[in-house]
């Protein structure tokens, strides 16, 4: 079906059950960012296929609610498709619930499919709209039935990862969430998430692209751990080893089933990252403690054993971006070169490195004013030719067994403007700024934002997106509690945080800039004015200074670039060949 036959597909049945507006979220049973083919609701039934998203149809007008990393490819990826783009003021924010407040009248019905909604965004919906005497359903799925062919689910092989490498075992893990269960007082808790899942049970999978995660839901009691996922996955050594960790498996499906029959007092869950139909399958007499997963803030903080594997990642993921730029630099005149073709080499020059095992997002290569799309992915009808000229941004990461990277880089490729050197060697700024920043403890990501930007808006200029965001230790590349943004999260930086630092520029129609490098959040100092913070910057790859406009640079940022680069080279180089060490020589050059 074309997606405007769709369309009219899902309003008749919601004509037949008597749906007056329906709400499909970009999510899965998980409230995972990246989904399982399964689960891409949103793509099959509009074609976008960005990853932030809510369609919201009604018998008069469909719309992708999005933000602005995804405004110009909404627009294109919906034309002509019967949905329409609606720009979110504030991202992250479920602003077509108020539209739907003002849209319909007392009596109407407004539904939602509980497996794809975040128990937050449901208690959002009803206690927005039912005030207001809109009927809410939460249990309507209307697209199984109109949806040929839907994917399965998936069934690739899982497998758990030694202690060695994570630096904790999965025992110690448990009791450790079971500490922070006490102290909630509960004596239940359900784990949705699916990195959460294989933090807690050194177990990986691959699920989801990207993402080296399993489906699957786990339930720690104070005597007991469930794990619902399917067992054909698991090796039986692998399956012996969780029976030793006094982990008990049960099949997928029966995770409804299991809460259900569950008698405790106090039950604990993650409202941004459980299900509405997992917390519709709580007993009502269990009173139920919503707090953020113990699991997630204990993940975010990495012990020394992933700190020192993750800079060890930094280096093969350095080794394998210097030989990348190197041959871009020496193949772009061949004009054979797409944007496509330059994301497979630099994944190849990635995978040669020892531990790869996938990159950790879909490699954003954008060529001249595709760079201004900051979640741009080249497809056969996008794909750009590279010429020697312009501007090139190229984000991407690698999953390898010993981390997981994340990083931007804009080059040149000839020609380049006084306007674009400048934009550049403003967001380079802002990037060291962010990078250099000392902080007390107790900071929020907002203020790490604030600074980051501070450069850019002194110059009247912005970006849409946030400054930075957490990343697991070979998990998810985008990880909680913590973000860099202008949201007024409470969340402090902690001490073992890995996160990036990414502003950016962004000419629509002309190109995009952002360079990000990863950090690691460190204890600096303790005196009488209490402890104080700064970042260890991870990342180790040469910042090009061909875009630099030195003019516009203080000392302390020309200090720190050239700093940066004699660094990156003196890591590199014992790893790289002669001529490589010659051409990163000259690339890292102080200015």
């Amino acid at each position: 079906m074309e997606h405007i036959q769709k369309l009219a597909a899902i309003r008749a049945a919601m004509t037949a059950q008597h749906i007056d507006a329906y709400i499909i979220p970009s999510s899965d049973p998980h409230i995972s960012e990246y989904l399982p083919d399964r689960f891409k609701a949103i793509a099959w039934t509009s074609g976008f296929t960005g990853s932030a998203g809510t369609l919201v149809i009604t018998q008069d007008f469909a719309g992708l609610w999005t933000d602005a990393r995804y405004f110009v490819q909404g627009k294109d990826q919906l034309e002509n498709t019967g949905f329409e783009l609606v720009k979110l003021k504030s991202q992250g924010k479920a602003e077509f619930v108020e539209w739907l407040g003002e849209k319909f009248e007392k009596g109407s019905t407004v539904a939602f499919d509980g497996n794809l909604t975040s128990l937050l965004l449901a208690k959002t919906i009803q206690s927005e709209l039912e005030p207001i005497g809109i009927q809410i359903n939460g249990s309507v799925d209307l697209l199984d039935a109109i949806w040929e062919n839907r994917p399965a689910l998936p069934t690739a092989t899982a497998y758990l990862i030694h202690p060695d490498t994570t630096g904790q075992d999965t025992i110690s893990k448990i009791a450790a969430i079971r500490r922070d269960m006490q102290k909630a007082r509960t004596q239940a808790h359900i784990i949705s998430s699916l990195d959460d899942l294989a933090w807690t049970l050194n177990i990986r999978g691959n699920d989801v692209p990207c993402n080296p995660v399993v489906l699957g839901f786990l339930v720690i009691e104070q005597e007991k751990t469930t794990l619902f996922i399917d067992s054909k996955k698991l090796s039986a050594a692998d399956q012996s080893e969780l029976t030793n960790a006094h982990v008990t498996i049960e099949a997928y499906e029966n995770v409804h089933q299991y809460i259900a029959g569950l008698r405790v007092e106090q039950l604990l869950i993650d409202p941004k990252r459980t299900c509405y139909s997992v917390y519709e399958s709580i007993p009502s007499d269990i009173n139920i403690i919503e707090q953020t997963n113990p699991s997630t803030f204990l993940k975010a903080v990495k012990n020394p054993t992933e700190v020192n594997l993750s800079r060890e990642t930094m280096l093969k993921d350095g080794v394998a971006l210097t030989r990348f730029f190197k041959w871009l630099e020496e193949n772009v005149q061949s004009g054979e070169l797409t944007e496509m073709s330059i994301a497979d080499q630099l994944q190849s020059f990635r995978a040669a490195q020892p531990g790869f095992v996938d990159i950790s997002f879909d490699t954003i290569a954008g060529y001249k004013e595709h760079g201004a799309l900051p979640h741009y992915k080249a497809t056969t009808k996008s794909d750009a030719k590279l010429e020697a000229d312009g501007l090139l941004l190229v984000d991407s990461g690698g999953q390898y067994t010993s981390g997981t990277t994340d990083i931007t880089r804009v080059v040149s490729l000839g020609n380049i403007t006084a306007e674009e050197k400048e934009d550049y060697t403003i967001v380079l700024k802002g990037m060291i700024d962010g990078s250099l920043a000392i902080f007390p403890h107790g900071t929020r990501g907002y203020q790490i934002d604030a600074i980051t930007r501070k450069p850019i808006w002194e110059t009247l200029r912005n970006y849409g997106h946030g400054t930075g965001h957490g990343v697991g230790f070979f998990l998810n590349v985008h990880e909680g509690p913590h973000t860099f943004n202008p949201s007024n999260v409470d969340i402090a930086v902690e001490e073992g945080m890995i996160s990036s630092i990414e502003p950016g520029l962004y000419r629509e129609g002309a190109y995009g800039i952002r360079i990000e490098n990863l950090v690691l959040s460190r204890m600096l100092s303790h005196n009488e004015f209490g402890d104080f913070m700064d970042f260890e910057t991870l990342t180790v790859c040469y910042i090009d200074t061909d875009l630099v406009n030195k003019s516009l640079l203080d000392a302390k940022h020309i200090d720190w670039l050239n700093n940066y680069n004699a660094w990156t080279y003196n890591q590199l180089a014992p790893l790289l060949d002669a001529e490589e060490q010659e051409w990163l020589k000259g690339k890292t050059q102080a200015i």
